[in-house]
């Protein structure tokens, strides 16, 4: 998906938030001017035998102090959430043409024309087994990887002559001798365009679409 973004607009829109910035700014410290001014002029026509009370006094100054530092504060994390969307995005834009890898169980296809995929185990195993699946769910050949490490591995199948890997699926079965381990099935995919948005930053992968940045196992 790509995005246009018309200059003269951005430029308008740009100057809009700074003014409406400052004006909430002015408008704190006009009401704190205000404030201490009216503090003042009761401070000098308070009846002498009946003073005003210093905690009352101390209480009131604590109060628009605390309201200016709220805005202060509120301003300076709209500037610094606007700059890390604008950092995300340059970020993202380093992202576009490189593989990832995510969860999933969907064949992806090299340069040579083989399917390749990739998994994560969860413990060491002595026996890896990775079944190919037709787009009907028909196992129709396995890969034995034979023992593997803890963590994340690739492998490589070589389909017969014509075959058409649309909708062809794998599965991965380790064991450690009688004892199954865990492992998730992890899909290669190529990073077309990001995008950014409310939720955060977005891939838009060549064959499964906009996806969250979040889902990205691993990047190539």
């Amino acid at each position: 998906m790509t995005t246009v973004t018309n200059t003269a607009t951005s430029a308008v829109t740009s100057a809009t938030s700074a003014t409406a910035n400052t004006n909430k700014s002015t408008s704190v410290t006009d009401a704190s001017d205000r404030f201490l001014k009216l503090l003042v002029t009761q401070m000098q026509n308070q009846d002498p035998l009946n003073p005003m009370d210093n905690a009352q006094v101390t209480s009131q100054m604590a109060q628009i102090n605390t309201v200016t530092g709220i805005e202060k504060l509120n301003t300076t994390m709209g500037t610094m959430s606007a700059s890390f969307t604008q950092m995300q995005m340059l970020q993202g834009v380093s992202l576009v043409g490189h593989g990832v890898l995510l969860e999933g169980s969907q064949l992806a296809t090299d340069a040579d024309g083989n399917a390749v995929g990739a998994y994560e185990l969860s413990g060491s195993a002595g026996k890896v087994a990775i079944e190919i699946k037709s787009a009907a769910g028909k196992v129709i050949d396995t890969v034995q990887a034979g023992a593997q490490s803890s963590g994340q591995h690739g492998f490589t199948w070589t389909p017969p002559e014509g075959t058409d890997l649309t909708g062809m699926t794998f599965n991965v079965k380790a064991t450690a001798g009688a004892t199954a381990i865990g492992s998730t099935n992890l899909m290669s995919d190529v990073v077309d365009a990001v995008r950014t948005d409310a939720s955060g930053l977005t891939v838009h992968l060549r064959n499964n679409g906009e996806t969250p940045y979040s889902k990205v196992k691993t990047l190539s």
